[in-house]
């Protein structure tokens, strides 16, 4: 059976409609909470995967949070291995770090529910192929990347030039969230209610706004995380025949 990692930041950002997703496909997700003092593994080992979900901490601050310099040599070692990577949010900012790429503060930050624009790459990508030209997406996030040298660009929004990302065949960051049902969008709302104090963003208006747009979000994130899915099955079946 085709088993992925899973590294988990904080409480109210779970893996939802992914986890749903993988379950569907008989993937075995081994999960790693950093927040519960789990460990981070040196490598993967014969797990074909490795997701990196959201979090409040940022790439720069790997010296008050030590596991995040982990992480990135984790990613960097998954990428090497041709490991299926997926990063969702901070996820995708260490994957862009690990790749070699800048990540620094945003103009302000993109918090709420935006329209997310797909490449002309993307129209040919194995994840992202027949489902622009654009869609709503979640948005919360503070910092931005460039696209890493090598990298192919797959979405952009009006305030982020680079929100999602494929490098080599099998890593892949999306700044944006397609995997946020309901109790994941009150719980950060919850989570980070100081945040959004901070820019006067109204919770309540986010969730109802939830109610208009996660149907048609989960008609694409169950598309691009089935796709996925089959990425890192394909990463586990070649595994399986070497020595």
């Amino acid at each position: 059976m085709t088993a992925v990692c899973a590294i988990q930041h904080v409480a109210c950002e779970t893996l939802g409609l992914l986890a749903e997703v993988l379950a569907e496909e008989d993937i075995t997700v081994n999960y790693i909470r950093p927040f519960r003092r789990e460990r981070i593994p040196r490598g993967l080992g014969k797990q074909a995967g490795l997701i990196v979900m959201g979090g409040p901490m940022g790439v720069n601050e790997q010296d008050r949070y030590l596991f995040l310099r982990q992480e990135v040599r984790l990613i960097e070692q998954s990428v090497r291995e041709g490991k299926a990577v997926l990063g969702v949010c901070l996820g995708s900012q260490l994957l862009a770090a690990a790749l070699g790429a800048k990540v620094v503060k945003g103009p302000q930050k993109e918090i709420g529910w935006f329209p997310v624009t797909l490449t002309r790459a993307a129209a040919v990508d194995r994840l992202w192929t027949g489902l622009g030209p654009q869609f709503v997406g979640y948005h919360w996030h503070g910092d931005v990347f460039d696209l890493p040298r090598g990298a192919v660009a797959l979405a952009a929004s009006d305030l982020t030039a680079c929100q999602a990302f494929r490098f080599g065949h099998a890593a892949y960051g999306m700044l944006f969230h397609l995997e946020v049902n309901k109790p994941i969008v009150s719980g950060m709302i919850r989570t980070f209610r100081a945040e959004l104090r901070e820019t006067g963003i109204d919770g309540r208006e986010l969730l109802r706004a939830a109610g208009r747009h996660l149907d048609p979000l989960h008609q694409i994130g169950r598309t691009v995380f089935q796709r996925w899915a089959r990425l890192a099955k394909e990463v586990s079946d070649r595994e399986a025949l070497l020595p």
